[in-house]
């Protein structure tokens, strides 16, 4: 079995209009939601033996704080095809981590929506057996953390419904004030 845990980036600050898409940095909010995640990440208590991130500043922004906050420093193989990658790409990422005869157990990767939302939609069937993949199916908002067991040995076998959602977390569900502003 291999574990698969996903992090999208914190939320980030749409303040300057000229800023490249991938140049955007983290907003306040953006930056407490990333820390009290990596702190629950943390205490949740896998082990991830690999980071794979999208090099975006936001996503950069958050894997910083997120380590910060959790006292623990992380090695990330930052990877531009994670940037707004379709959760194809990000299925073919994860199947050339085999590779020089290691396999990881544990994978996180770190990155953004559609597609880690539909990563999920693609690893976890839709059997109604999953009532974490139901709230996904509502949203997988900023900061979400989820964790994946993936029922294979290799991950070079990942493939559609191959994975049990076990682990979903969003920031306002550690501290309120993390969620949706109201109008």
């Amino acid at each position: 079995m291999k574990i698969l845990g996903l992090f999208r980036h914190a939320k980030s600050d749409w303040q300057d209009p000229r800023a490249r898409d991938f140049d955007r940095p983290l907003n306040a909010r953006g930056r407490e939601g990333a820390a009290v995640m990596g702190r629950h990440i943390r205490d949740h208590g896998v082990r991830w033996d690999r980071t794979l991130a999208s090099p975006a500043v936001r996503c950069a922004e958050t894997i910083e704080i997120a380590c910060q906050a959790a006292g623990r420093p992380v090695a990330v193989n930052w990877d531009r095809r994670i940037y707004l990658a379709s959760s194809a790409t990000l299925i073919d990422l994860l199947r050339e981590q085999d590779g020089d005869g290691e396999s990881p157990r544990a994978i996180m990767m770190v990155g953004h929506n559609p597609g880690l939302e539909d990563l999920i939609f693609d690893l976890v069937p839709d059997d109604g057996a999953s009532p974490l993949r139901d709230v996904v199916e509502v949203k997988f908002p900023t900061a979400a953390f989820a964790v994946l067991e993936c029922r294979i040995d290799r991950w070079a076998d990942l493939g559609e419904r191959c994975a049990r959602l076990v682990h979903l977390t969003r920031p306002r569900d550690i501290d309120p004030a993390l969620g949706p502003v109201a109008a």
